[in-house]
């Protein structure tokens, strides 16, 4: 006869093999890990673990997360918990040289103390007025510091390269040697125009702050050693020692950022009034990159314009001066991810080469409403009324500034004579990594900065992220190859496709009705003023029939289309609420039931074999 275990004994057995197998997991399989998310959110790039694998000394970090004060709080804890997930792969991969650690700044704690003494930010979202601490303090064994101040769940997307730039910098504490190469009076002095003395531009003052900077003209035949990022700002007239001398220094690997314009106006030559565009000269240096660029080739946009004051007080869009937005900018490159506004000025045109080898990621450009005219003629029309009457719409987007990378080869075969560029003459690259912007405007104090005196001290207030393009180019070309490759991270949230979807739908209906809104608006406008016209000839004061009935016809319109427009948008939230309605009866209830039903035949089936295994006995 069978004997059959009873079920509490089966329960107490059971239970007793999950601890010993969660105490076997700790203890032997601690250091396996597997990501199973589509894009890979809890797992290291390979650019990160070459940080990590180059790391000499070990580097401490602090992770303060309020867990008590954001009880509550749901979408931040779960970023939370993503944030520390990621921290513990980078102790995983670290191979003991990354130390982490855990801490809830409780208020009024000694924690919170050592929060605030490392800079990071309090914000006031706790339900009981706390602070709220989700930042990332790190040490090196020099006692350097760098912090994450908090961690902001908008910029999941870069939370890895964050992460990783920050122990890139505590195991390089070293700051990055920038050479500025430029003719342009970026260093202040004396103005030829007013006699005054300009100061030095914000962005170089920025530069100066941030890097160890070195400046040098057109004049000099060599590179300063060692720089880690070499700026090209409008570059004129380059002996052929420096030209070669910039192309071995990208041929070794060495990283740029490049500002060529078709006509620069904050040039002397330009300010003095020539009727000729001013362009940069890097031709040569440019068609080794794989660049193609005309410079004397403007960009207009009549989409981007910006207002400016006319020489007669009027207020004008000039077509030349351009304000980049966020849908302009690439949504996926670090260096232009958060900037929301570039203004620019003559901006020209870059392109790919045909046949170069390169991986060519456009950063810049400009809407479809555009067109290209002479750099001679734009820099000879002063009243911008001028190129709005000459602009010819041509339905195309232009690259205004890309990213180059990939293999490059040397504009020279074999090292020039009389250059003072020393060692032997290399003539390929494979980690080439350059910036290009066709324009050196940009850089200029009253594109993008508003300066106040206040009590004698100047105060610098940007009204655009021009300086950040420069600081974030910068950072990211003076990390090493391992920090430039390491990709932006796939995002923990999963969206609702269906309800994007029924949005879009939306959208764009109510897109459509605003058209023939709009339409028939100018429509019945010219209508109008026909009539307006026909009653000034005439020298009727009142409305005519004709004109009272084209009225009310219009405000009907009106009337209806907007009426139309409420009912998309009506129909649109009624969708959203009745999929959402559905979701939260299939997860609060349908799936609980199934659940319920499949444990319920599972029982049944093992009670029925139980009862035949003991009626066979």
């Amino acid at each position: 006869m069978r004997r059959t275990i009873s079920l509490p004994l089966m329960m107490i057995l059971l239970g007793g093999l999950f601890f010993a197998l969660v105490i076997l997991n700790n203890q032997l399989l601690s250091s396996v890990r597997t990501d199973l998310t589509e894009n890979k959110v809890y797992s290291l790039s390979k650019g990160s673990e070459a940080i990590l694998s180059e790391l000499d000394e070990p580097i401490n970090l602090y992770f303060f997360f309020s867990e008590k004060s954001s009880k509550g709080m749901t979408s931040l804890r779960n970023y939370a918990n993503r944030v520390q997930s990621l921290l513990e792969e980078y102790q995983s991969r670290g191979n003991g040289k990354i130390r982490l650690n855990i801490i809830d700044p409780e208020p009024f704690s000694e924690a919170e103390d050592l929060a605030n003494q490392y800079g990071l930010t309090a914000a006031g979202l706790g339900v009981a007025g706390d602070s709220i601490y989700l930042g990332l303090a790190a040490t090196n064994a020099l006692d350097d510091q760098q912090i994450i101040a908090f961690f902001d769940p908008q910029q999941e997307s870069f939370l890895e390269y964050e992460i990783s730039k920050l122990i890139y910098q505590l195991s390089n504490p070293a700051a990055l040697k920038v050479t500025l190469v430029t003719d342009l009076p970026v260093t202040g002095g004396q103005n030829p125009m007013t006699g005054r003395f300009d100061p030095a531009w914000t962005f170089y003052d920025q530069l100066d702050q941030l890097y160890s900077l070195t400046h040098i003209d057109s004049t000099a035949t060599t590179l300063p050693e060692e720089t880690d990022v070499l700026m090209l700002v409008h570059p004129k007239g380059l002996s052929e020692s420096l030209t070669y001398a910039i192309d071995q220094y990208v041929m070794a690997g060495g990283n740029v950022m490049a500002f060529v314009d078709p006509h620069s106006e904050s040039d002397a030559m330009s300010m003095m009034g020539g009727m000729s565009a001013n362009s940069s000269e890097l031709s040569t240096l440019l068609d080794s990159w794989g660049v193609v660029f005309d410079p004397t080739q403007v960009v207009l946009d009549a989409s981007l314009g910006l207002d400016i004051r006319t020489p007669q007080g009027g207020v004008a869009r000039h077509f030349g001066f351009i304000g980049l937005t966020a849908e302009q900018l690439d949504r996926n490159d670090v260096t232009t991810a958060n900037l929301e506004m570039i203004n620019a000025a003559s901006v020209g045109v870059l392109s790919k080469k045909a046949d170069a080898d390169v991986q060519w990621t456009p950063l810049m450009t400009s809407s479809q409403d555009t067109d290209v005219i002479s750099a001679d003629t734009y820099a000879s029309a002063r009243d911008p009324q001028t190129l709005s009457q000459s602009f010819n719409r041509q339905d195309k987007a232009y690259t205004l500034a890309a990213r180059i990378s990939g293999t490059l080869r040397s504009a020279y075969d074999s090292k020039p004579e009389n250059t003072q560029v020393s060692g032997a003459h290399v003539s390929e690259t494979s980690a080439a990594n350059i910036v290009v912007v066709a324009d050196s405007d940009l850089l200029a104090d009253r594109f993008w900065v508003q300066q106040t005196s206040f009590f004698g001290q100047t105060i610098v207030t940007p009204f655009a992220n021009n300086g950040d393009l420069v600081t974030n180019s910068v950072d990211n070309l003076g990390g090493s190859n391992a920090l430039i490759s390491v990709r932006s991270r796939g995002t923990f949230a999963r969206p609702f496709k269906v309800v994007e979807d029924l949005t879009v739908k939306a959208e764009e209906s109510f897109r459509a009705q605003e058209r023939a809104l709009q339409q028939q608006l100018e429509e019945t406008e010219a209508q109008l003023a026909q009539l307006q016209g026909q009653q000034m000839d005439g020298g009727a004061l009142a409305l005519s029939p004709e004109q009272q009935k084209a009225v009310d016809d219009f405000m009907q319109k009106k009337i209806d289309i907007r009426k139309a427009l409420r009912d998309v948008r009506h129909q649109l939230d009624k969708d959203i609420e009745s999929l959402g309605n559905w979701l939260k009866f299939i997860n609060i209830a349908a799936a609980p039931l199934a659940l319920m039903l499949v444990l319920m035949v599972l029982a049944r089936l093992f009670r029925r074999n139980a009862r035949l295994q003991k009626g066979g006995a």
